[in-house]
């Protein structure tokens, strides 16, 4: 590898370090979940943390993956149960360049009740689009899984039930939020939280007013112009409280 390409790896391995520390100073991920890049260098591996809580991330526990989700590096330390998560929507979504997967609080009850998808409520939330698809498991896996995504066939169903979208909620379980950038993922994991909080909200006031579709891609579109204004706030919040600690 050259001396160009090299410093590239190690950028991109550092903003995922950064994007995992902000995951956590945001309240997506707590002692799980986990934040994945595609390899700057070589388009068909990806960048993904060993198993281990986000917060603790640094550089030296970022590995390289295949697409079938086999680490580089054979012998390594333990790696996630469901980088199956990661390695089949990087194979079927070429647009796809980072991936977050978490169990944020808000986002979970929408998973699970019949009738009520998440949609976009605000303006921050456009990229949700007209409403948000679940992946339910039981479709695949029967009714006695552990709603884990431990195998590739179980991401690629999960990959097909995101389609072309942004976000795909998993039901009793989390979700998973793609972007064209490791920001932009990192952008929209915080601000489906976000938008779960205020829909749940709004719906104990009365009928919700959503966002309409041609809202959502305007909306959606402005925001991607504004996302290193989240960013750079959201990661001097979080280097400033690790240090503190």
């Amino acid at each position: 590898m050259s001396d160009t390409a090299s410093e590239t790896v190690s950028s991109a391995i550092r903003e995922l370090v950064d994007a995992n520390h902000v995951l956590f100073d945001q309240g997506v991920v707590d002692g799980f979940g986990h934040v994945s890049q595609r390899h700057p260098v070589r388009p068909d591996q990806f960048l993904l943390a060993r198993s281990m809580a986000p917060a603790l991330v640094t550089a030296q526990d970022v590995l390289a993956f295949d697409l079938d989700a086999a680490p580089i590096e054979a012998g390594g330390p333990a790696v996630y149960l469901e980088r199956f998560i990661h390695s089949e929507i990087y194979r079927r979504r070429p647009d796809v360049v980072a991936v977050v997967h978490s169990h944020s609080p808000a986002v979970v009850p929408f998973s699970v009740v019949s009738g009520t998808r998440l949609r976009p409520v605000c303006h921050m939330c456009g990229f949700l689009g007209a409403e948000t698809p679940v992946f339910e498991i039981r479709d695949v896996a029967g009714p006695g899984s552990d709603l884990l995504i431990r195998d590739a066939r179980l991401g690629a169903a999960l990959a097909q039930s995101l389609g072309h979208g942004a976000a795909v909620l998993m039901r009793g379980h989390g979700s998973t939020v793609v972007g064209s950038t490791l920001r932009q993922a990192v952008f929209r994991a915080v601000y489906t939280e976000v938008g779960a909080r205020l829909q749940s909200e709004a719906m104990r006031l009365g009928p919700v007013t959503y966002l309409t579709e041609e809202e959502a891609e305007a909306t959606a579109k402005t925001n991607d112009g504004q996302i290193d204004r989240a960013w750079l706030l959201w990661l001097k919040a979080a280097r400033s409280r690790s240090m503190a600690g």
